[in-house]
Order: structure tokens, then C-alpha cells, then sequence
């Protein structure tokens, strides 16, 4: 038996509830993993809350929170290649079985050894914050010198593709709100306080003709006011908002793959990628970080590590 923080339904963060559950049993394309540390991102609460059920719809209650981990593989279904007992992995928890627990189960594909000189904090924010950032910016496709604004910089997502666009000769600019500030303007990028005054006026003062690309991680009203900022119909991308369409744009097409997690494990240890992990949470009080990123003022990376 295990802990783990989970929910018995949909709703709001008055429906969760930590829980001892028994370790689950690998089927043929996963991997069991005792988990040393969980990524905390907005999708957690989303899907808690009944807004992705395309994702969790079929999974039954309790379900479990989360969605990327890091830690060591205790057994290996019939049909995984390339993973063993006793390798350091990080991956997602595609299969429904959560993360912030003490184990759970991960899908083979979908899981990558992790470099000796990567601590399991920062290999768990790999899955979710390091390869969407990756798969945006390939999407783009954007040449070096071309400008980037990032709507929503100051979080996990945004942190990595500041650094990433910066890494490829892009100019980036990004809105945030004014308690990160320091940490947008360390990463490379041009910061924009989203609350001070008229936003779309003053990012048209620093890109007259309009920005190469728009990479939002916002959604919603805080979309629409920047879309109009790319200086083609059409080059944006939204992590989250499906209505990004309506406007010419286009979702990131996510590749949850090994491949892509080993890219962003490289960029890491190569001291090109820093998940900026701000504070770290004993699984005791993964329920105060998921809070935190619900109530949209976390700045970088919130990581839950059972080591503590």
C-alpha cells in the first residue's frame, strides 16, 4: 500500500483526498515506478475538475493526481523495450494511474532513462513543461533572429520556452504578472506586466509590425487580446485553448514519445534547459502546490518530492 492524492469525482479542490492505494500492476506496455518526484502543472486541476474527460473520462474513482513523475522502475509489462528494473525513468502517466503517489504505472513508450547526472526533480518536470516547449517551438519552426511573444511566461511551460527560444536565436517577449518579473527577465526574455495598463498597446509599441510568432499559454479573454499581435493570420499556438482555431491558430501537436523525452533530458544536462523549480513539496502537502498553480500565481516550476 501507498499514498496518494486523488479525487472520488469531479470538482472543485474540495473533492480531493489522500488515500492509501495498493501498488498498481503493470499491464503489457507499462512500467510500475516508485515515484521520487511528481511535476505539478494546470492540466492536474483541469482534469480533476471534469474539463478534460476525453482524457480521464474512462478512468475509474478514485482517480489519482498527475501526470508526469520521475523515479525508479520496479517491474516491466511484456511488451516495453528498452527500460529494466532499477533504471532511473521519467515519463508520463498516460494510463490513468496518476503521479502524485508513492508509485504508479507509466506507459512504456512514453518513458525514457534519465542521465546519473539529472536529479529526479528536474527529470519530472520533463514530460509536461520541458517537451511541450519543445514541440511548439518545432511547430513554429521560427529562424534565428525571428521574434517570439509567449503569453503566460512566468510558468513551467513558459519558463522552458524562453529559454528554448533563446537557445535558438529567437527575440522573445512575454507577459506575466509583476511578481515575475525577475524570473522572465533571467531566462532570456523581455518582460511585459500583463496587469499595467492597455497590454495590446504597449506589446505594439516593442513589435510595430506585429511578432513573428505568438505562443499563448493563457487561453481564453487573455488569447484573443494577443492573437491579433502575430504578424501573420495565423501563427499562434495555444498549449490549452482549443478556440485558438477560431482564430487561424493552431493547437501544439504533442508528441509523447522517448524520443522527445530524451531531447529535453540533453538540453537539461547540458546546462541549456533550467526548469526554474521554485519550491519543492513533501507528497504530504501536494495539495497546497496543486493550489497554488490553480490559483494561477505560481511562478515556474512547483515539483512534489517524496524525498522529503
Amino acid at each position: 500500500m501507498g499514498k496518494a492524492l486523488g479525487y472520488k469525482a469531479f470538482g472543485d479542490a474540495d473533492v480531493q483526498e489522500f488515500f492509501e492505494r495498493p501498488d498498481p500492476t503493470p499491464g503489457p506496455s507499462e512500467v510500475l515506478v516508485r515515484v521520487a518526484a511528481a511535476g505539478v502543472n494546470p492540466l492536474d486541476h483541469k482534469l480533476r475538475s471534469g474539463h478534460g474527460t476525453a482524457l480521464n473520462g474512462h478512468v475509474p474513482f478514485p482517480q489519482v493526481l498527475g501526470m508526469e513523475a520521475a523515479g525508479t522502475v520496479l517491474a516491466v509489462g511484456d511488451e516495453v523495450t528498452g527500460l529494466s528494473v532499477g533504471d532511473r525513468v521519467a515519463g508520463f502517466a498516460l494510463t490513468g494511474a496518476g503521479t502524485y503517489a508513492e508509485t504508479t504505472l507509466l506507459l512504456g513508450e512514453a518513458t525514457a532513462r534519465i542521465p546519473d547526472a539529472l536529479p529526479e526533480t528536474w527529470a519530472a518536470t520533463i514530460p509536461v513543461a520541458g517537451t511541450t516547449a519543445l514541440d511548439v517551438l518545432d511547430q513554429l519552426d521560427l529562424p534565428a533572429g525571428a521574434s517570439l511573444l509567449v503569453n503566460g511566461i512566468g510558468g513551467g511551460v513558459g519558463i522552458a520556452l524562453a529559454q528554448l527560444a533563446r537557445d535558438r536565436g529567437l527575440v522573445v517577449t512575454g507577459t506575466a504578472g509583476p511578481t515575475k518579473r525577475d524570473l522572465v527577465t533571467a531566462a532570456g526574455a523581455t518582460f511585459v506586466d500583463y496587469t499595467d495598463g492597455d497590454l495590446t498597446r504597449r506589446l505594439r509599441a516593442l513589435a510595430p509590425d506585429g511578432f513573428a510568432a505568438v505562443a499563448d499559454n493563457v487561453g481564453g479573454e487573455s488569447l484573443r487580446a494577443v492573437a491579433a499581435l502575430a504578424a501573420r493570420p495565423g501563427a499562434i499556438i495555444s498549449v490549452g485553448d482549443p478556440s485558438v482555431t477560431e482564430l487561424g491558430g493552431e493547437m501544439v501537436r504533442r508528441r509523447l514519445d522517448r524520443a522527445n523525452l530524451e531531447r529535453a533530458a540533453e538540453l537539461m544536462t547540458t546546462g541549456r534547459l533550467d526548469p526554474h523549480i521554485t519550491r519543492t513539496y513533501p507528497l504530504e502537502q501536494a495539495d497546497q502546490a496543486l493550489a497554488l498553480v490553480e490559483s494561477g500565481h505560481a511562478s515556474g516550476k512547483l515539483v512534489i518530492d517524496l524525498s522529503l
